[in-house]
């Protein structure tokens, strides 16, 4: 697993309305055609705002307060064959497994696991999302 995070994702109650909130901060969203979701760059990795609830499903995990914080960290592989790599050196490492990788509705794979203090990873192939050779993501515009 290379040494980077890629994407951070914060799961909100409203995205609309937090996405109005970055944007009176004078942050630029990303890939604004997207419907449900929003994106931004920043520096070399995207925050990227969730439904609360669709996060967690999406994880796999219990939405309540308590087992899910609402928030998931990333680590973009630079393929599939990566991301089960990534996933099977976590686990050997001592984390769960909380999703297996599998094909998503987005075009991509993914699965999560939890770290040893039980932070939520998502670890990801995103054909959209290019990564530079430093690992650093680029979002469309």
């Amino acid at each position: 697993m290379e040494q980077r995070i890629t994407l951070v994702t914060l799961g909100v109650h409203d995205v609309e309305r937090s996405a109005a909130f970055f944007e009176k901060l004078g942050w630029r969203r990303s890939m604004k055609g997207s419907k449900g979701v929003a994106f931004y760059q920043c520096g070399s990795i995207a925050l990227g705002l969730y439904p609360f609830d669709a996060l967690a499903e999406d994880a796999g995990v219990d939405a309540s307060r308590g087992s899910f914080e609402g928030i998931a960290l990333a680590h973009n592989g630079r393929s599939k064959a990566d991301v089960d790599a990534i996933l099977e050196a976590a686990v050997a490492a001592g984390a769960t497994l909380v999703k297996p990788a599998q094909d998503v509705f987005w075009g991509g794979y993914s699965g999560y696991f939890r770290d040893i203090d039980g932070h939520l990873w998502e670890v990801a192939w995103n054909p959209g999302f290019a990564l530079n050779e430093a690992g650093d993501v680029s979002l469309p515009d």
